[in-house]
């Protein structure tokens, strides 16, 4: 068994204050928006769907600021030259490969913690689902400063549905993370390195790292 330290206390720190905010505003917003007074009172859901998600703001900005200055931003540079290759493997293994004992065809290392799925999956949601997200549901909080129409279409409802459309766009995101984590060495490898801060593989992944020239440290 080998052990590389990949998550530093920051990010793990943020990862599950991320998590948590995301699902308060989650669950409160399937209450509004179904009208689930069984399971959140209306009263109580809109100051903490608001409260939650001017939390998550913060908690992005935080994000963009610790990938800048702490390092862990080089893990979402995508080789567009490799992806198409790096995809295949990936989605073949994930689909098939898995589910015969294949050898995972990615090795994690210090330089490169992300299979190229998995970079190509956090860059969509973190630089691009995730901002959009976060403008729609603060122009739901001062929709009354957004002009009466856009394309058209009443301002409120545009919003609205932009806001809907991405919230459920970023669950599927998080069931696919989640069935991703149960994929480690074995189901809870992943989920105690969010935890730990060290990334664990097995003696046969130990020796596919060496060649590969990976940066192991052995605990």
């Amino acid at each position: 068994m080998s052990t590389l330290y990949l998550y530093p206390v920051w990010l793990r720190l943020w990862h599950w204050l991320n998590a948590l905010l995301f699902m308060a505003s989650l669950v409160t917003g399937i209450s509004m928006h179904f009208a689930l007074g069984w399971l959140i009172p209306f009263d109580v859901a809109v100051p903490v769907h608001n409260t939650s998600g001017i939390l998550l703001t913060v908690s992005w900005v935080l994000f963009l600021v610790g990938n800048l200055v702490g390092g862990n931003g080089k893990h979402y540079l995508i080789n567009l030259r490799a992806l198409p290759m790096d995809l295949y493997r990936q989605v073949r293994y994930y689909v098939y490969g898995i589910f015969v004992n294949e050898p995972h065809p990615f090795h994690v290392s210090a330089e490169h913690k992300l299979n190229a799925l998995q970079t190509l999956s956090y860059v969509g949601v973190m630089y691009g689902l995730m901002p959009l997200l976060i403008i729609s549901g603060w122009a739901f909080l001062f929709s009354a400063e957004l002009p009466e129409t856009i394309f058209g279409f009443g301002s409120i409802w545009v919003v609205a549905m932009a806001h809907l459309l991405l919230a459920w766009m970023m669950l599927l995101f998080l069931v696919v993370h989640v069935y991703i984590i149960t994929t480690g060495a074995t189901p809870t490898t992943n989920l105690k390195a969010m935890i730990t801060g060290w990334h664990r593989e097995g003696a046969s992944d130990e020796g596919r790292g060496a060649r590969d020239g990976a940066a192991a440290e052995t605990r």
